[in-house]
């Protein structure tokens, strides 16, 4: 069982930054795959990216070069730094571990790109 709590979400105009943290209840030492998704109004929740236990990226297309996801086993966290930002970036942005039981999510955070 692991709880994940996101943060660092937020209004933000285009071309700015925002940095979101998620943090486990428990060591994701062990966890293969730490990830943020997200979900905009009418879509499907889609893979934004994704770190593997030995540091392994993954990103989608949309976000390569804009995003770099951060993985911290010593305290627990993973982080999404995101760089010029786009009004299509706008979701709710839900962190994800991976176990070999079962995905595990957080409560999502809002991110609005607006002027």
């Amino acid at each position: 069982q692991v709880q994940l709590v996101e943060s660092g979400g937020g209004l933000v105009q285009p071309g700015g930054s925002l940095r979101l943290s998620c943090a486990a209840s428990r060591s994701i030492f062990r966890i293969n795959v730490m990830g943020w998704y997200r979900q905009a109004p009418g879509k499907e929740r889609e893979l934004v990216a994704s770190i593997t236990s030995i540091g392994t990226t993954n990103y989608a297309d949309s976000v390569k070069g804009r995003f770099t996801i951060f993985r911290d086993n010593a305290k627990n966290t993973v982080s999404l730094q995101m760089n010029s930002l786009k009004p299509e970036d706008t979701a709710v942005y839900y962190c994800n571990a991976q176990t070999a039981v079962r995905d595990y999510w957080g409560q999502g955070t809002q991110v609005t790109v607006s002027s």
